[in-house]
């Protein structure tokens, strides 16, 4: 054989031998995700009365995000943002307007990254199902598939996917940390990166911790949200008055310590499911190229101006924790708190963004991996906030900058007028004082106005056909008049209650909480 063929063998032979390390050596990714929790509800994030040890490490190894929302704060479109990285609008899958379309999660980062070469799996509540194939269309997208559908159930036995983890882990938080632990085993065997996606039931109704974690809890009292309380949210539009979150889950005003004490024992239990998992990588010789993310499917106002569960669009209800751990990064970067605006829909941007797998053309998310290093940077100027979901006279827009919120109810029916606030966050974390009309902040006004604006521009313009969203194009929008818009509501709005706020506490019996969605 020629000596120049030969060296060009040796050369093509090397080439291949450096992509197939290169590819070897890309990250692994870890997942997790809980339900319904609030960003406040993490030791890391202030509160000295729930017990997270492992999520405070995470913390303090990674980057603690304090400026984190869900889009949309409900967990059936929440999980299809995270996949997507789309907002709602253009994913379509939401209580009552339909599932998502296969073509979608095709282009989710689960499925692009197996295709990738990356082991995939997933476990826990998958929230939806496809238009095509139903929940049992989706498992065969995963290498590894523990998933459950509809709520699943805290009882490890009742979950097909973790039964095999009953005996030792009869609540389902452990059993999911068991799996995830196997889960690392296969990966290692397989000689792929790995991408891992747990999604735990807890903190999720019905409140059934496990009774390992109830036991690390006194009865109360607990420390109350500083704008606990019906009277902590009389000043607020009488839109929201109507929704679900005003109307139910009143525990969180009539049984405040027994609603808190449960809701941190479930998150204790997955606290510790978070680090059975940070045990099996150092274990299996992979904590040193796994990066770790854990956030929530939305927030939860815990009694938080009196409202219950989520969805509407306050801090509590909206936001989430977020702490995100690379340990490829230098040390110097451990335990930085990070104030840009983020977003369920990063999630995707910064998982394809940490594979090398080029994301889809003109996804909302944005890739948060610059402010690893740079937390004091920022992704974006402002972020939307969309409720879609429920009462017509309750859905909502807000846009929402590090410093300011703006919302405005555009339901003018009922006795009602439209209403708009806006919130100094900075100067009012708990917002409690609504500036819209104060003339000492009418620059600020507009200037979310402006940014509202242009986000009703973009529903009217970019949103999946026949999913129900073409209307909000005109709903949403502050310059058109009520009478424009009453044709377009769809939903039985005679129950919703008159424009009138509550000037006493309505809810003075204890309500047992409904079935959540």
């Amino acid at each position: 054989m020629p000596k120049r063929t030969i060296l060009a063998f040796a050369m093509l032979t090397c080439l291949l031998v450096t992509k197939l390390c290169t590819a070897d050596e890309r990250p692994n990714i870890v997942f997790l995700f809980s339900d319904d929790q609030t960003v406040g509800a993490v030791g890391c994030y202030g509160n000295k009365d729930v017990i997270t040890p492992n999520l405070d490490k995470l913390a303090d190894d990674g980057v603690r995000f304090v400026n984190h929302y869900n889009t949309t704060s409900i967990c059936m479109a929440s999980r299809c943002c995270v996949l997507t990285g789309l907002y709602e609008h253009r994913h379509g899958c939401n209580f009552t307007h339909g599932n998502l379309e296969h073509r979608l999660i095709d282009q989710s980062y689960a499925v692009r990254l197996r295709e990738a070469g990356y082991f995939t799996g997933f476990a826990g509540k998958i929230g939806f199902v496809l238009q095509e194939g139903g929940f049992d269309a989706i498992e065969p997208l995963f290498d590894r598939w523990a998933g459950g559908p509809g709520q699943t159930d805290y009882v490890t036995k009742k979950n097909k996917g973790i039964a095999q983890y009953a005996d030792k882990y009869p609540h389902c938080s452990r059993a999911y940390g068991a799996w995830g632990a196997d889960f690392l085993k296969a990966a290692k065997a397989s000689g792929k990166p790995f991408c891992m996606s747990i999604s735990f039931k807890a903190p999720h109704l019905p409140w059934i911790p496990d009774p390992i974690d109830m036991e690390l809890y006194k009865d109360g009292p607990y420390t109350r949200p500083a704008n606990w309380g019906v009277e902590n949210g009389l000043h607020l539009s009488p839109q929201v008055h109507t929704s679900r979150a005003a109307n139910s889950y009143r525990e969180w005003v009539n049984e405040y310590d027994r609603a808190a004490k449960n809701y941190y024992a479930l998150i204790t239990g997955v606290d510790a499911a978070v680090g059975m998992i940070r045990d099996a990588l150092k274990t299996e010789g992979l904590a040193d190229n796994t990066v770790i993310i854990f956030t929530s499917d939305n927030g939860y106002n815990s009694g938080s101006h009196g409202f219950g569960d989520k969805v509407i669009p306050y801090e509590e209800g909206s936001k989430s924790p977020l702490i995100i751990y690379d340990p490829r990064l230098p040390k110097k970067y451990a335990g930085q708190v990070c104030s840009a605006v983020t977003a369920n829909v990063d999630m995707a941007a910064t998982i394809f963004a940490l594979a090398g797998v080029p994301a889809p053309e003109g996804i909302d998310g944005k890739n948060l991996l610059p402010l690893l290093t740079n937390p004091s940077g920022k992704v974006r100027d402002h972020l939307p906030l969309f409720n879609y979901w429920g009462i017509d006279s309750a859905q909502s827009l807000a846009v929402v900058t590090p410093k300011w919120k703006y919302i405005y109810w555009y339901y003018g029916g009922e006795g009602m007028q439209p209403t708009e606030e806006l919130f100094d966050l900075e100067a009012d974390p708990t917002e409690m004082v609504n500036l819209s009309g104060d003339a000492n902040h009418a620059d600020e006004l507009a200037k979310m106005r402006k940014m509202y604006d242009a986000e009703v521009a973009g529903i009217a313009a970019n949103h999946i056909a026949h999913h129900g969203y073409e209307r909000y194009g005109k709903l949403f929008d502050r310059n058109l008049a009520w009478e424009k818009k009453a044709s377009l509501v769809i939903h039985d709005t005679k129950k919703a209650k008159k424009a009138k706020q509550p000037k006493t506490n309505p809810y003075s019996k204890p309500i047992d909480a409904p079935a959540s969605k």
